[in-house]
């Protein structure tokens, strides 16, 4: 595995897309070679006879480029383990009837199917699986991106990545983008179906929000539009998870204006520096303000030989010039002490890069490193989420950094919500932590080392402190963000208590929105052939 290059803080937040949880609960079952043996020959049989100019996309085991394929779109260095079942076949499509032929034949012999879109993805499921033996769709060869500026729309293929999207928009249009990742290696498919933000979420909201069409491959294989598909499917894919519901080929988007000019800047504090009143104030602050403005807060532990301390850092895109955010803050943000030299003013594409590596733009990076998918960069790391939506007192804020200082490896990044994204309803797609969530909460923490002691250590912190936020946030359920997978938060093993099972994560998910989720996938998929460890479950079968 190639070493790892060294990572701004932006870009080391950015991989976070790492980590299937192995425990005693998820074991794999190891098939004989006859079986295997039956399923290839039959599967191959079936797909030689449904599609044409193929040679080149089926890669088995014994392929030598089989782990290239494999490991180019892993972002966890944990999946080249070879502990790690590995899929029977890899179909690298180029073309939709290749999606079509996959579905068709893996259905025909009830081979399980795992679809990859860019491969960020935290617990991996979609190219590890906990049934074997499957297979792995891969979608980055299908990555056609049309931009319409006439019609302010873009037609995208699900194996782009969202920098080759905000490239594509860039040579059209320099007063147009959208509001999707600040990761630009982020495969498009995964992303959008799964809700998908970035900075312009007040503004404009999701990129889920902003689906205007699809296509898919169902469990029949045939390619439907938003027409054919039905209100109902094409409302499960936009923030349900498109993998449970069918092969997500293409979406079409709605495009958004943005300024010639905005404005970025990064301001750090320590508690040393009053940290603690100023993220008192950031929670009054961030989700409450100008709905141009996006504020993330980084809160990082810090340990030197001689102190342990805690950073935090405001990130933050304004759609509009310096001197205005600095008038905005200066009034209803004074403890961040926001000045115009520190202000960057920058294009919109630029701002992008800069949000995902500050050092790119000192350098004088060009939008066309966007187009860098960055293949084989996997890292180790651990994801979490949650919900706030009562401002965490801070008496309470200094009892967290106690427990993040004295664990000494996990941190916060903190998400602003409002604006745009209080407006919408929560029914309006699957995805539901709208109005009365004041911002969103991952646990991140990456490692170096591949060692059983630095994973039991990191798990277990990330663990720890996800235990000690319990009573600042959301409850009842206890929601999470589906693009930020856990599996510590319920696993499907597709038995006959799968539906039980996926209620388990199904509401922390989709609080409400679960039910209708889990009706139209028992419609369209009664057999549940599109599942995974965390997939939308088929409703119980009546005696």
């Amino acid at each position: 595995m190639a070493k790892p290059k060294p990572i701004s803080l932006s870009t080391f937040f950015c991989l976070s897309f790492f980590l299937l949880t192995l425990s005693a609960s998820l074991t794999f079952s190891r098939p004989t070679k006859q079986t295997n043996s039956y399923l290839l020959t039959n599967f191959l049989n079936c797909f030689t006879q449904h599609t044409t100019n193929s040679s080149d996309i089926v890669y088995f085991q014994t392929n030598p480029s089989f782990s290239t394929v494999l490991n180019d779109y892993i972002r966890n260095a944990r999946f080249n383990k070879t502990t790690i079942q590995k899929p029977l076949i890899i179909i690298t499509a180029k073309t939709p009837s290749h999606v079509q032929s996959t579905v068709i034949c893996s259905k025909s012999i009830n081979l399980q199917i795992k679809i990859r879109s860019g491969g960020h993805d935290n617990e991996g499921i979609s190219y590890v699986s906990n049934q074997s033996p499957f297979i792995v769709l891969d979608m980055f060869n299908l990555r056609t991106i049309n931009v319409d500026i006439e019609r302010e729309q873009a037609y995208i293929q699900a194996g782009a990545t969202i920098g080759e999207l905000y490239y594509r928009i860039y040579e059209k249009s320099k007063v147009h983008g959208f509001p999707a990742s600040v990761c630009p290696t982020v495969g498009v498919g995964g992303h959008v179906s799964g809700g998908g933000y970035g900075t312009m979420l007040r503004k404009y909201g999701l990129a889920t929000d902003n689906i205007i069409d699809a296509e898919i491959v169902d469990v029949n294989g045939r390619i439907l539009n938003r027409k054919s598909m039905g209100e109902d499917v094409f409302w499960a894919i936009r923030g349900g998870g498109g993998a449970s519901f069918g092969v997500i080929l293409s979406y079409t988007v709605q495009l958004v204006s943005v300024p010639e000019i905005v404005t970025v800047f990064r301001i750090g504090k320590t508690l040393e520096e009053n940290a603690t009143d100023l993220v008192v104030q950031w929670q009054q602050v961030a989700p409450t303000t100008d709905e141009r403005l996006f504020m993330r807060l980084y809160l990082q532990p810090i340990t030197s030989n001689t102190s342990k301390t805690l950073s935090a850092s405001v990130v933050a895109v304004f759609l509009g010039g310096a001197d205005e955010v600095v008038e905005i803050l200066g009034k209803e943000f004074p403890l961040l002490g926001l000045k115009k030299e520190d202000c960057l003013e920058l294009s919109w594409i630029n701002s992008v890069l800069w949000y995902y590596n500050d050092q790119s733009i000192k350098s004088g990076a060009k939008p066309e490193i966007l187009l860098d998918r960055n293949v084989n960069s996997a890292i180790y790391g651990k994801r979490k989420s949650d919900y706030v939506q009562k401002a965490i007192p801070k008496d309470s804020l200094e009892l967290i950094w106690k427990k993040m200082i004295e664990l000494g490896n996990i941190s916060f990044a903190f998400n602003p919500y409002g604006g745009k994204m209080a407006e919408i309803a929560s029914d309006a797609t699957p995805f539901p932590h709208r109005a009365g969530n004041l911002f969103k909460v991952q646990y991140y923490v990456n490692w170096m080392d591949g060692t059983e002691a630095s994973e039991t250590n990191y798990l277990t912190q990330s663990r720890s402190l996800y235990s000690f936020m319990t009573p600042y946030v959301s409850s009842n359920p206890r929601s999470a963000f589906l693009n930020y997978r856990d599996l510590d938060i319920g696993i499907n093993r597709f038995g006959k208590n799968s539906y039980q099972e996926g209620q388990v994560y199904g509401y922390k998910y989709f609080k409400n929105n679960f039910d209708r989720l889990v009706k139209i996938k028992t419609t369209v998929d009664p057999e549940n052939f599109f599942r995974n460890e965390q997939s939308i479950p088929v409703l119980p079968r009546k005696p």
